[in-house]
């Protein structure tokens, strides 16, 4: 019997732990249904939304660091003309600047030109001019908030929807939901370029309280992303299928004695996953049969953007073999020489922002038309996001401070306006204009998950008798952005 026959045959009969329970009893759990015995035995099980889906996969493309979008999106004329003078005082009300470089002189760059884009005339700086192209496919939010003033809080809160560590990521909170669309591959998948893991780690693709089955699995960057794929060469795949069933036994052993054991279920399922990764695997991730073509339009061309194009290549492979999340943090390009490694730039934006801007504009807009093409995009979302923005003022004379009260983020795909844009911030960038439209990091994560087909006010989870969800007790879908 092969794998999928096997794992239909559990789901259909509703087989206990341990193959014990043809009539639905677990050793140490009791009776359950057939449904949650399947369950139990396979978390990872296809399971439905709780409306039509508009969207299949997501791909969440997190600009660590967090980019000026002052400096790529969010034109403000303004700016330019009162650049070198103070912040009136008008445009500081009702916002705390407790950020680590106090509130300096308005800047502007004088290096930044402008223009618009597509039939939405969208603003684009001189820095995107590849995305600048893909206008009409983007959603804007230019009304983003979020709270907390430091990198690693802030991250936190942009993926897990908590500024302290211990809640389950987006991703993980719609592997739970849904399962797997295909059993051979990780169904929440974290990608990153750059010779070192992205800022506050794991963490960040954690499955929190639930089960630890649900959290992301990291592929490393470079020409071998899944470590100890292949097997032993001393060993066949007969000897490897025998040590299996005999560790699953003994494992489910433990798993009857400990039916609470997260962690143990998880290891049981990762043994099983790297058993059937060892075929399937390899030709998701190698891009290296793709053609000449396809690698010049996510920019594998260029040492600066090569990196971070063999990432999102590797994204759209993932999502066009059915991994339902994938998580792309922005590393650094190899062998370029500044200070700050990420889009963190509080000095010297525009060196900063030149090298990190082409890392990911043809990528990112290769991406975009790649989905299309290949008829993907409608049943894809991509978000462009980032933990906060930078402020309107400039800090040591050449960079930007951190900013909580107003930037842009997007998306593009299925079920969303496309060549829209949804708030603004102020005359200077500063803060969002109207704060009845203002979009949280928790309002971002509604949205997304109404768009897999699920309501983030009735996905929830019992943790120690609390019935937890994916955006704490805040949130609402955006549904001005919705198609």
């Amino acid at each position: 019997m092969s794998n999928d026959q096997r794992r239909a045959f559990l789901r259909q009969a509703g087989l206990g732990l341990g193959g014990a329970a043809l009539g639905g009893f677990i050793p140490g759990i009791g009776h359950v249904s057939a449904a949650t015995a399947a369950e139990l035995l396979d978390p990872l099980a296809t399971k439905s939304p709780q409306f039509p889906a508009k969207i299949k996969s997501v791909i969440w493309l997190h600009q660590n660091g967090a980019p000026s979008t002052l400096d790529l999106y969010d034109h403000k004329p303004d700016l330019q003309k009162l650049a070198g003078q103070p912040v009136p005082a008008s445009f500081l009300k009702g916002i705390k600047t407790s950020t680590q470089g106090g509130v300096g002189k308005l800047y502007a760059s004088n290096e930044r030109t402008w223009k618009q884009h597509g039939e939405s005339g969208a603003w684009f700086s001189n820095l995107l001019p590849n995305l600048a192209t893909q206008a009409d496919k983007l959603t804007f939010i230019k009304s983003s908030t979020t709270v907390g003033a430091t990198h690693d809080i802030s991250i936190l809160k942009l993926n897990t929807g908590d500024l302290n560590p211990g809640r389950p990521s987006l991703g993980a909170w719609i592997n739970y939901a849904l399962g797997s669309a295909n059993p051979d591959l990780p169904s929440y998948v974290v990608l990153y370029n750059g010779d070192r893991e992205p800022s506050a780690g794991s963490v960040n693709w954690s499955a929190g309280f639930l089960p630890a089955v649900y959290q992301g699995t990291a592929f490393r960057p470079g020409d071998s992303p899944i470590l100890y794929l292949e097997r032993p060469e001393l060993r066949n795949a007969v000897q490897q299928r025998t040590s299996l069933d005999l560790l699953k036994r003994l494992n489910l052993l433990g798993a009857d004695r400990y039916p609470h054991d997260t962690e143990l279920k998880a290891r049981l399922q990762s043994y099983e996953l790297a058993d059937r990764m060892q075929a399937a695997a390899p030709a998701a991730v190698d891009i290296s049969k793709e053609t000449a073509a396809t690698k010049e339009l996510y920019g594998l061309n260029d040492k600066t953007s090569q990196s971070y194009g063999e990432v999102l290549l590797r994204a759209r492979r993932l999502v066009e073999r059915g991994v339902r999340f994938v998580q792309v943090v922005s590393g650094f390009p190899e062998g370029v020489d500044i200070d700050r490694q990420s889009w963190d730039a509080h000095s010297e934006l525009d060196a900063n922002h030149a090298v990190m801007a082409r890392m990911v504009d043809k990528p990112i807009a290769g991406l975009l038309h790649d989905l299309k093409e290949r008829g993907l995009l409608d049943s894809t979302l991509v978000v462009w996001t980032s933990e906060f923005g930078r402020t309107s003022w400039g800090e040591s004379g050449t960079g930007r401070d951190h900013n909580p009260w107003g930037y842009t983020q997007w998306m593009a795909g299925g079920g969303l306006k496309a060549g829209f844009t949804y708030g603004e911030t102020d005359e200077v960038g500063l803060q969002v204009a109207d704060k009845d439209k203002a979009v949280d990091t928790y309002d971002l994560h509604a949205t997304v998950l109404h768009l897999m087909g699920l309501d983030h006010l009735k996905t929830t989870f019992i943790n120690n008798g609390r019935s937890e969800r994916p955006t704490v007790v805040y949130g609402k879908v955006i549904k001005e952005i919705l198609a």
